[in-house]
């Protein structure tokens, strides 16, 4: 069976730890990780990944910017979203790009779970 593939990408060291940590504990994948949007777009663009967990705050290219790029591009993977940044306009920004739900930092392993399981990734 092929092992599900993640993308982390998060400008934090300590948070994209916190996200690996999180899904190696509730699935059984493939992960890499992207320090930007350049990085994760680059990544994304050679290779397939079924989910990308998205911080939005980045500098450079943030992940608003990285959800408008995988839709304009046709990118296929699920985007998760995890964020501090967890205003109402912002939850309705990314949705209306396509991420499948939003997560707020620190993140909550259950909650990740129950969302991972939602879209069939366990």
């Amino acid at each position: 069976m092929m092992k599900f593939s993640i993308l982390v990408c998060d400008d934090s060291t300590v948070a994209r730890r916190q996200v690996v940590r999180c899904l190696n504990d509730s699935l059984s994948a493939e992960i890499q990780q992207a320090v930007n949007g350049v990085q994760a777009l680059a990544l994304l663009r050679e290779q397939h990944f079924d989910l990308i967990c998205l911080d939005l705050t980045m500098p450079e290219v943030d992940g608003v910017q990285v959800l408008e790029t995988i839709k304009a591009e046709k990118i296929e993977c699920f985007v998760l979203v995890i964020s501090a940044d967890i205003q109402e306009k912002m939850k309705v920004r990314v949705a209306q790009l396509g991420a499948i739900d939003f997560i707020e930092k620190p993140i909550n392993k259950s909650k990740l779970k129950e969302i991972l399981h939602k879209f069939g990734i366990h």
